[in-house]
């Protein structure tokens, strides 16, 4: 299957694709089967994440995380989840948007019954169920390896994960916008991935950052995801601080939602 197939993937089958949700399907199934022969993006979206924590650890461990309140597993764990959006979802997507702009397959399915969002949307569920697989995994392995045990607050868990999931395909769309090609949108992706691995707690926590340095980080969009995974599994996140963190994470939703309705390119940029 090309690029090209897309396009009659997502308007063929009348059986299935009579509703937004069966359009969407099948336009999810050709983009996974696109991503799956895509080797490079499909080697950081599934392995890149699973090879982070194992490197994080060693920096963790010399870590002084005692007077923080903090263990191994309560950084690992939640950072893994943050390394599966970043890499599985975010860049991911980044190339996928970008690629589908430039091959004109986003301009030729706006011609079709598809609506504008559920291009988007199918496009965007291969790596986000790839990515909530990841999440899955890795925290469960972290669970029982790294001795965390069940999370005392799953529902802050679940909430900060369905918000990243939600939260970073409409910024990958949004830096894809400002991509004028495949190679450049990884270029694009770079700042925010690195920011975000450097700053929203997942190679350092921020309860040992300076004060200034942590209250700036908090703002960070993938910052309230790890702060709500890892209130969850220790249970010591107040409902102030949850409140703030959900707050924090709407309000990037909003943003990147309006941003990609303002400025989002269906067609090639010349």
């Amino acid at each position: 299957m090309s690029a090209g197939t897309v396009t009659k993937a997502a308007s063929v089958s009348p059986g299935t694709a009579v509703t937004a949700a069966g359009r969407m399907a099948a336009l999810a199934r050709a983009e996974l089967t696109l991503l799956v022969r895509g080797k490079a993006t499909l080697f950081a979206a599934v392995f890149v994440p699973l090879v982070l924590p194992f490197s994080l650890r060693s920096v963790v461990e010399d870590m002084d995380l005692k007077e923080a309140g903090l263990s191994v597993g309560s950084v690992i764990l939640p950072s893994t989840v943050g390394f599966s959006l970043l890499f599985a979802v975010y860049s991911s997507l980044v190339s996928v948007y970008a690629a589908r702009r430039e091959e004109l397959v986003l301009k030729r399915l706006r011609t079709g019954e598809l609506r504008d969002a559920e291009i988007l949307a199918g496009a965007a569920l291969p790596s986000v169920l790839i990515g909530l697989v990841q999440c899955l995994a890795l925290t469960a392995a972290c669970a029982v390896l790294l001795d965390v045990g069940a999370p005392e607050a799953p529902h802050l868990a679940v909430l900060g994960l369905l918000l990243g999931l939600a939260m970073w395909p409409a910024l990958a769309a949004v830096t894809a916008s400002f991509s004028r090609s495949v190679e450049s949108a990884q270029v694009a992706a770079m700042p925010l991935l690195l920011v975000s691995m450097m700053g929203s707690g997942t190679f350092v926590p921020l309860e040992v950052l300076p004060d200034r340095l942590a209250s700036f980080c908090e703002l960070l969009p993938l910052t309230p995801v790890i702060t709500l995974i890892r209130g969850g599994w220790t249970g010591d996140l107040s409902a102030y601080d949850a409140l703030g963190a959900v707050a924090t994470a709407v309000a990037w939703t909003v943003l990147a939602v309006f941003a990609v309705r303002r400025w989002f390119r269906w067609e090639p940029r010349h």
